[in-house]
């Protein structure tokens, strides 16, 4: 623990975080080609009262002109033209709604294969993740792949929606095996909580108002379960983490000395007095003020933007970080990390990319890339060279200037990156640093001197 609070100080933080608790879930919806993504979606807006007039008019005269009868629920999230002429999900969708007790982001991302890279980039901030199966077909390949990439992601909860129950009569042992079998895996893999709900987007059971075709089950509704599930975790829990995003030095008559450090935290609690220790470079110095929107307060938690004064006038920078000097971060040059790619373009090993962490960006070179992770059975394949679009794996990266990377099991925040292509500037893979679900293997470096990579 890095900043010890009064219990003044513990009961406002719990005062902050239980307001953003009730106040906003971002969540992520995933699952194979056809269970009702996108129809459980539009159920949700529908039945939540989160559709404007104008839109549901709109879905209404598509609906009617492509031959049906009832509006198409899934038109209100599929909107691109190949995602309704295919009558799939291709890009990820972003829909904000809201109810009385909690404002919600959603995430619909697509099921195809070829589009894993759209539910990580999806799936990557989302506090819980909603992973639909259809009733008639169980768990699938996809279904797993979606676990697995709940499970990188460290997404705190998941859950298992058993869609189209109508089609299977309701049953109560369909829906029993099926979430046995998907609880036991997705358990397997560390998800730390999964909560199964049978639901028939097309009919509205069990979305927004309880089924009276299934009695059987007494758990809540997928919006009674959204509106409740606990999010967001006690800041004092974490080690402080303040990547420092600009420097402000007004040098005016009024403040001719001032230097100030804006920011927002990342993780922990951050207090006038604290020791903190600045890296890469390891300088050493005690925080005097802390301004949070033009208020000096004496204490600040994530993920409040805050500028923060020192008493040493220290070489800091944009991309540097500031953290509690009894708990700061290792610095290193060697990254090892778990990816998932989402260039066209393959990522090999010898590559010269840039590695964004936080606010700080420096060169890098892919060293090895040990193994390819095959999602459906959690395999890895050693050596495999390269990484194509939508491929997960570990790499070796070695970086020009030393980093202060987390684990991203112990920080999503401060322990994941991107890989930038140094030409064009575009994302070429997200990365998870430290362990995924295995050690990472040795392998062979590769190595080519060429101007500002020798390193």
């Amino acid at each position: 623990m890095t900043s010890n609070l009064t219990s003044e100080e513990q009961a406002a933080a719990a005062a902050v975080e239980r307001s953003a608790a009730t106040s906003q879930l971002r969540f992520a919806t995933a699952g194979s080609v056809d269970d009702g993504k996108s129809t459980l979606v539009g159920r949700l807006l529908h039945d939540s009262k989160s559709v404007l007039a104008d839109q549901l008019e709109a879905v209404e005269h598509a609906s009617r002109s492509r031959g049906q009868e009832a509006p198409d629920l899934a038109l209100l999230t599929d909107g691109l033209r190949a995602e309704r002429e295919q009558g799939i999900t291709i890009d990820v969708a972003y829909r904000y709604f809201a109810t009385p007790k909690r404002r919600f982001i959603l995430a619909d991302t697509p099921g195809h294969v070829q589009y894993t890279r759209n539910m990580v980039t999806g799936a990557s901030t989302a506090e819980l993740a909603v992973v639909l199966v259809d009733a008639r077909n169980g768990v699938v390949e996809q279904t797993r792949r979606h676990a697995a990439v709940a499970a990188l992601l460290r997404v705190p909860h998941v859950v298992l929606a058993v869609n189209k129950m109508d089609l299977v009569d309701y049953a109560e042992p369909v829906f029993a095996a099926i979430a046995e079998e998907f609880t036991t895996y997705a358990a397997s893999l560390g998800v730390p909580e999964i909560t199964a709900i049978p639901i028939s987007a097309l009919a509205g059971d069990n979305v927004v108002t309880a089924s009276a075709n299934m009695d059987w089950y007494g758990g809540p509704t997928v919006l009674e379960h959204l509106e409740t599930v606990p999010v967001g975790t006690d800041p004092s829990q974490d080690p402080a983490r303040f990547p420092v995003q600009y420097v402000i030095r007004p040098q005016t008559a009024e403040h001719p000395d001032y230097r100030g450090y804006a920011g927002q935290i990342a993780s922990g609690v951050l207090r006038v007095g604290d020791a903190v220790t600045v890296l890469p470079s390891g300088r050493t110095s005690a925080i005097t003020g802390i301004d949070a929107l033009g208020t000096m307060v004496d204490v600040a938690w994530a993920p409040q933007s805050v500028t923060l004064t020192l008493a040493d006038d220290l070489d800091i920078s944009r991309g540097d970080l500031l953290a509690p000097s009894d708990h700061a971060p290792e610095t290193t040059r060697d990254v090892e990390a778990t990816v998932c790619h989402l260039h066209d373009r393959p990522l090999r090993v010898g590559d010269r990319v840039l590695l964004k962490h936080t606010t700080r960006t420096v060169k890098a070179i892919i060293k090895d890339i040990p193994s390819r992770l095959t999602l459906a059975d959690l395999s890895h394949h050693p050596a495999p060279g390269e990484l194509a679009a939508n491929e997960i794996g570990r790499v070796v990266l070695r970086t020009s200037e030393p980093l202060a990377l987390d684990a991203y099991d112990a920080s999503r925040r401060t322990g994941s990156f991107l890989l930038i292509d140094p030409a064009d500037g575009t994302t070429l893979t997200a990365g998870m640093a430290g362990d995924s679900f295995a050690a990472p293997a040795k392998g062979a470096e590769a190595a080519r001197d060429d101007e500002g990579w020798d390193f």
